[in-house]
């Protein structure tokens, strides 16, 4: 596969769409201020998160590009189940087994395995710390 080139909207726009299926090349101002397409139409696809992801690996920035992954599978789990995890993650929310259901949760409902591993993670650190 050949490498990547940053930005993605200049360089692979052909292969980018939005979360709807719509192309980048549809995703205008214009296109919008008509109503043709919608908020939900301008949502990032899971893929152009991955991608993106993928070029950060390359220029060596692990950290962005696991932080990236997450946002890709959190592009499938419904808003405000991605609120509710925002809210448990706050100190003092939740009990650590809510946050490791959560995890499970996150993992099996909607495979979003690097979301439930961090939950997870952080349910350790904060019984570790005291913050339940």
């Amino acid at each position: 596969m050949a490498k990547r080139r940053y930005p993605l909207g200049e360089h692979e726009a052909e292969s980018i769409v939005s979360s709807t299926g719509r192309p980048l090349s549809e995703l205008t101002l214009e296109i919008l201020r008509t109503g043709e397409i919608d908020a939900a139409d301008m949502s990032i696809h899971g893929d152009t998160l991955l991608a993106q992801a993928e070029v950060a690996e390359e220029s060596g920035f692990p950290e962005l590009a696991q932080n990236l992954r997450r946002a890709a599978e959190l592009t499938a789990v419904p808003n405000e189940v991605v609120l509710s995890v925002y809210e448990a993650l706050r100190p003092y929310r939740v009990t650590y087994e809510q946050m490791l259901e959560l995890a499970d949760d996150l993992e099996t409902t909607y495979g979003a395995a690097e979301n439930g591993r961090l939950v997870r993670e952080a349910a350790e650190a904060y019984k570790a710390r005291g913050l339940f």
